[in-house]
Order: C-alpha cells, then structure tokens, then sequence
C-alpha cells in the first residue's frame, strides 16, 4: 500500500500526465470540450427529440406504475444527526458501494478522521428488486440501519445522499424503471430527506452550509431516474467493461428538468461547489457506467461549467469499487480558459466492497493509482491558507493518495 503526496501545480507524475493527455489528444483518444466533431458539439444543448424523449420516459415510467403495494417502514431506529446551515465546514467525507449484510469495520477509520458532514455517493445499500417487490430493498435499507457501526457513524456525523443503481432497485438501471417511484419514496424515508422530491419524479437536491464567504454548495445529482439506455460495447472497443461511447444527440443523463435545475443551482451563490455524481465524470479508460458513456452528455456538463462562470468545482463519485483522482482543464467555447480553468473529481468506492485490482486503461485525466482496496475520500478545506486536500484513505485510516489544490486552480479568488 503505497502513500503519494503532492500538489497538482508540481509534482512530476501530473507533468507526465499532462504529457499523455497532450498525446491522447493528438491522436483523439480522448474528447475534451472544444475538440469534439460536429455531432457532438451541436449535441451539447436539448433538442427537440431530447425533450420528447423525456417525456415518453416520464410516461412509460408513470404507467407502468402501480401503487398497491404498502412499502415498509425504513426509517432507522435511532435518529439522524442534524447540521446547520451556518455551520463552516473544513472537513468532508464521501464512500460508497456499502453493503448491509458485510462487515463494516471501516466506519471506524472514518469516524476517526472527524467529517464535519459524510456524502454517501451511491449503492448505500445493495436491494436489486429481484422479484417484482419493491419490499425487497425496502428489507435491506431496514438492514443498513440496524447495523452497530453504521448507527455509530450516523450518531457522529451527518449525512447527505444520492442513490446509484443497487438503491436505485435495478443493476445499471435507468430511465423506464417501473419501481423508481417506490425507490424514490424508500430513498427519502430512509434518509430522512423530504428535500429529496422533485416534480419529475427524480431525487435531485442541493444545499448550502456555511456563512458568506465560506459557502459550500452541495448539489446531489440523480443519474438514474432519467438515464437514457447505454450502449453495449463492440468489439472493437479497447477497454474492459460493458459499454462504449454513444453520440446519440437525443439521449439524455439527467433529463431536460434537472439540467435546467442544475444550471440554476449553478448560478446561486456558493464558494466552493461539490457536484455529486454517482457515477465517474471524468474517467476514461473503462468500458462501464460513466458520463463518458454519453460523451454528448458529458460535452453539455462541461460546457455548462464553463460558461456559467461558475468556479469552486469539484466533482465526487462512487460506483466503481475502486478509487482514483482525476484532473483535466476546462475551456470556453472560444478556446480560451475558463473562469475555473480545471476540473478535479475524486471517487471514492468501495466502503466494504472490495473486488480485486482495476483493468481500466490508465489515460488521462487520471493521475496517481487507481486503489481497490476498501476506501473513503477526505475534503480538507483550508480557509485561511485557501486550498484544499483532497485524498483517499484506507480502511485503517492510512492515507492512500493525497494532493493539495489551491484555490486558485478551481477559480476561487481571493
């Protein structure tokens, strides 16, 4: 188990990786906005089949719906611990892929590192609906709460949430799901998050914490309820997984409602913003679920961004049983910088769900190693000295990948 620790304005691995995105690029390996073919430049912005796709979602969703089955009662037995909206945060913990019938020892390490808040990314509990019962999540989130180190974390912090597909209901469920609603109604019980409760159906939320000039912006993405179908690899795909890119301009990852939501969320005042994805943003390499899947999607994400002004950025995923940081920059449609002239994700999986060494392809914006071993990320926010660190630590709390961003790097002034 190895430790690195650097910044992303010097180490030498981030120039090598710098390098080999320069020559992916020359060779298109890699699509980053401003550089994409026509098809996929015009389909960063809704079109009219996008929206009638949506729509014939929403109602295949909503028909195929029936509400005679009474959900069980999933609220934990002890209650959630509360934070408020004036409370200044300095330390930020995320996981995900946490399953209730395993062990859960590492709620231990993450106890011990102190959050001031713990974002759960997505498969907080593993309840496929298997047959035709929404009760058979609703039995594994009754599980989750009764677990003795879960309870201690939930008495130590608090938590805010979004689901992935094993609490969605469906393995790489998407748009259509007929459970989605009773899904969506165990979600928001289960977590105690009324918020939760949009009026397309979907789980998407934001909040705010912290007085001004201190402001950190929570925006939970839904990236299941209005997910349009993935395409299946071919063989000439080089990477491991299931899927590849699809330029379709009418497929959809969060659907024509949540991407007006979210450029509103963008344009509120917060200075720092933490985009919650369950899914990877900015990882190529892999052939399962990510934006890059709908690079259209993804061009649209990134673009919204970069025009908005927004700065503060930092993405956070789950998903993939490992864990990774990931840079890239980040330009205006002109080809000159942004506001915030990078993008930094970190994903951290799995909480108890270790599944053995990654096969992703290692290209950029990947810098660092891709750890499988069971891990959480840490946010450090550093108001005085304005930066952060970001990093993943391991089960026993040992630091497995660390790096400091200045502020500067994502836009913040000052």
């Amino acid at each position: 188990m190895s430790k690195t620790n650097h910044t992303l304005a010097g180490r030498t691995a981030i120039v090598s990786a710098f390098s080999l995105l320069a020559a992916a690029l020359a060779v298109g390996a890699i699509l980053v906005y401003g550089d994409l073919s026509r098809q996929v430049e015009q389909a960063t912005q809704p079109t009219a089949s996008q929206s009638a796709e949506a729509a014939k979602t929403e109602a295949t969703r909503t028909s195929d719906v029936t509400n005679e089955t009474t959900l069980v009662d999933v609220t934990p037995p002890t209650p959630w611990k509360m934070i408020s909206d004036d409370a200044t945060l300095t330390r930020i913990g995320i996981g995900s892929c946490l399953h209730q019938s395993h062990p859960q020892p590492i709620w231990e390490a993450i106890i011990g590192a102190k959050p001031d808040l713990f974002l759960m990314l997505g498969d907080n509990v593993y309840g496929d609906i298997r047959k035709g019962d929404p009760n058979e999540l609703g039995r594994t989130y009754i599980a989750q709460g009764r677990q003795p180190e879960f309870a201690a974390a939930r008495q130590a912090f608090p938590f805010l949430a979004t689901w992935d597909d094993h609490d969605y209901g469906q393995n790489d469920g998407g748009a259509g799901y007929r459970f989605q609603p009773q899904a969506a109604d165990l979600f928001r019980q289960f977590w105690s998050a009324p918020e939760a409760k949009q009026p397309d159906g979907g789980i998407y939320y934001a909040r705010t914490i912290g007085p001004e000039g201190r402001r950190v912006q929570f925006i939970m993405l839904d990236s299941r309820s209005f997910r349009s179908p993935l395409k299946r690899k071919s063989a000439s795909f080089p990477h491991w997984g299931k899927y590849e890119p699809d330029a379709d301009p009418a497929k959809t990852m969060l659907g024509a409602q949540q991407w007006d939501w979210l450029a509103r969320q963008l344009a509120a005042p917060a200075d720092i913003r933490i985009i919650a994805s369950s899914v990877q943003v900015l990882a190529n390499g892999h052939g399962f679920e990510r934006w890059g899947n709908l690079p259209a999607q993804k061009v649209r994400l990134e673009k919204l961004i970069a025009e908005s002004g927004a700065t503060g950025v930092l993405f956070v995923s789950g998903d993939r049983h490992s864990g990774a940081l990931f840079k890239q920059p980040l330009t205006r449609a002109d080809g000159t910088a942004a506001a915030q002239p990078n993008l930094v994700e970190i994903t951290a999986s799995s909480l108890n769900r270790s599944y053995g060494p990654s096969k992703d392809t290692r290209l950029p914006p990947l810098f660092g190693e891709i750890y499988h071993q069971e891990n959480f990320g840490v946010i450090e926010i550093d108001w005085a000295a304005r930066n952060l660190v970001v990093g993943l630590r391991g089960r026993g709390g040992t630091v497995l990948e660390e790096t400091t961003i200045p502020f500067a790097e994502i836009g913040i002034s000052g």
